[in-house]
């Protein structure tokens, strides 16, 4: 299963969102299953939908699959909520919806940014190379040489 590992991530989240939030009530933090488990549930039925949707976004990892797995996560974690008798008011509404949204889309689009940027160093070395190699051979040398230090990320 290619998409376990974000399923993982995605869980661990969820799982610190519910600690934190205890947390932030002066609850123990020891019942954070409670609090975490509709939106567990919901989780894994977010991710099953983004497997298979239609021109379905294909990788796991990719911000468009996260914006799927949020939205389901949020609007079934409250339906299961309320549907097990436990409340679901409007702050706690809007505070799970932004705090889910930023872990579970927020990971993603920095992976994103992060994969963008490689791209980019990447391509510009190889057109950097690719322009030494029709150079001078005595100049393509020094400036190899000259690379041979460590590079920064």
């Amino acid at each position: 299963m290619r998409f376990l590992p974000a399923v993982i991530v995605d869980a661990v989240l969820v799982l610190i969102f519910a600690v934190i939030g205890r947390a932030s009530h002066d609850e123990s933090p020891a019942g954070f299953l409670l609090t975490a488990w509709p939106f567990l549930v919901a989780l894994l039925v977010g991710h099953a939908l983004a497997a298979l949707l239609p021109g379905r976004p294909r990788r796991p990892w990719s911000v468009l699959w996260g914006v799927v797995v949020w939205v389901v996560t949020v609007a079934g974690g409250m339906l299961l909520r309320v549907a097990t008798g436990d409340t679901a008011q409007l702050a706690f509404i809007i505070v799970a919806t932004l705090t889910l949204g930023a872990l579970l889309v927020g990971w993603r689009a920095v992976t994103a940014l992060l994969r963008r940027g490689r791209a980019s160093r990447a391509a510009a070395d190889g057109q950097q190379g690719a322009t030494l190699s029709h150079d001078d051979p005595e100049e393509t040398a020094s400036s190899e040489n000259a690379s041979d230090g460590p590079r920064s990320l």
